[in-house]
């Protein structure tokens, strides 16, 4: 690299420092759980999904803390009057408030009830700690527990909005517990919230549910309900653009419809009118089975739900959606026919 190169490049880092305004914070998890039950640290809803880890995992994690043992630091973003917003570290701190009785998680296998306190599994080193709860410790455990400290990074207020969307996108991508669409959910909203919220209230639209009814819980919980309708938008509006992988084109359709400083334009009333016809006509014709798989002797739909049929007809209807009504008895039956036979 040339020296006039390099200075170029040092100008550049040095430039964008001033959009990364960070600070280092040693905080108890007793704080920390009380910002939470304060309403001074956001767990959204959105997040709350994603929480994954087993009640074993739990376990191990409080084990660790009564060990004192280090534990990798926690995210967090600096909002007005000194509220954070969590943006990594979920599985940590969900652990500890379930310990403590202040974690609601129905989305769980069982779930968690808001007041049910974690009873200690599958420790590992102290196995006597295995089926205790925090009310069972000793009370100097449970001082240990609640002063243990973890470092926080906090991403102050004044930073650039990019700056905290990228530093979360880097944090999260590719972690095994989220899915893609739950990175996205995440993530896109720091450049804006409209696009991420318009996608959830599309989700649960009646046709729409109706017509995706094989969706699994687990598919539900990890977001693909709402992956599949990005998907509509992206391959209605862009796919003479998809020229790679599918999942960097969704995510760069929903980063340029939801950032402001893009040129994408999304008319979110008239794609509202189009996704609602669209699902009004699907559920009047096949509900259910509108995605469903072929029998093998291809006598009938055998019920499931397959992805490609989903985007194929659900995009394939856009020549001819203008021209449907889905109060239409003849038009509908004659869609049935097509797509059963298709």
């Amino acid at each position: 690299m040339t020296q006039a190169k390099g200075e170029q490049l040092i100008d550049a880092i040095t430039k964008a420092l001033p959009r990364a305004s960070t600070q280092a914070l040693d905080i108890s998890f007793n704080e920390l759980l009380d910002m939470y039950k304060n309403k001074e640290l956001n767990i959204s809803p959105d997040f709350q999904r994603l929480f994954r880890w087993s009640p074993g995992q739990r376990s191990r994690f409080i084990e660790s803390l009564l060990l004192e043992m280090p534990v990798p630091p926690i995210f967090m973003i600096e909002e007005e009057k000194g509220r954070y917003v969590l943006i990594d570290g979920l599985q940590r701190i969900s652990s500890y408030l379930h310990f403590r009785g202040e974690l609601e998680a129905e989305h769980l296998d069982p779930p968690v009830k808001l007041g049910e306190k974690l009873e200690l599994v599958d420790c590992d080193i102290v196995r006597e700690l295995n089926g205790l709860t925090y009310d069972s410790l000793d009370v100097g455990l449970q001082i240990r527990a609640k002063r243990a400290f973890i470092r926080v990074e906090v991403v102050r207020e004044g930073a650039d909005p990019h700056f905290k969307y990228h530093m979360f996108k880097r944090l999260n991508t590719g972690g095994e517990l989220l899915s893609e669409q739950q990175v996205r959910n995440s993530t896109i909203r720091m450049l804006g919230s409209t696009f991420p919220e318009f996608l959830k209230s599309m989700s649960k639209i009646e046709d729409f549910r109706d017509c995706t009814e094989y969706l699994t819980q687990e598919r539900l919980n990890s977001g693909f309900d709402q992956e599949l309708i990005l998907r509509f938008f992206a391959l209605k509006n862009r796919r003479d653009q998809f020229k790679h992988e599918v999942s960097d084109f969704l995510t760069e359709y929903m980063e340029d419809v939801t950032d402001d400083n893009r040129p994408e334009t999304f008319n979110y009333a008239e794609e509202e009118v189009v996704f609602r016809k669209t699902f009004a006509v699907l559920k009047r014709a096949l509900g259910a089975y509108a995605f469903a798989f072929a029998k093998k002797d291809r006598s009938g739909l055998s019920g499931g739900f397959s992805t490609y049929h989903f985007e194929a007809i659900t995009v394939g209807l856009q020549e001819i959606i203008d021209k449907l009504d889905p109060e239409d008895a003849n038009a509908i039956e004659k869609l049935k026919t097509c797509l059963a036979v298709c």
